[in-house]
């Protein structure tokens, strides 16, 4: 994995945040394009992985972004995550990483 699959998720959660806060804390338009556009990037953002395959890719992607999203809860949102949802975040790395580096022929 390189920078573009921490990149990918903050994109993820940060456009997907700015979109919540839009349609339903009722910030500003301003919110939900910008929000929209960083989704946009998202969608980008994993053609600069060097993994050859869109599943493996998306595979990391998914792992790192629930990792990302447990922080983002406790930073942004200040909701402190209990033992639980480390261990599910640290399961979901622990799948990914058989998913992308198990050998294969």
């Amino acid at each position: 994995m390189n920078w573009s699959v921490l990149l990918a998720g903050i994109a993820e959660i940060d456009g997907g945040y700015l979109v919540w806060l839009w349609l339903r804390e009722a910030r500003p338009v301003s919110y939900g394009i910008a929000g929209s556009l960083i989704l946009v990037a998202y969608g980008v953002i994993p053609t600069f992985q060097q993994f050859p395959t869109f599943g493996r890719v998306y595979a990391a992607y998914g792992g790192v972004f629930v990792v990302l999203a447990v922080f983002w809860g406790w930073w942004i949102d200040r909701k402190t995550p209990d033992l639980y949802d480390w261990v599910g975040a640290l399961i979901c790395l622990i799948g990914v990483s058989v998913m992308l580096f198990a050998p294969r022929n």
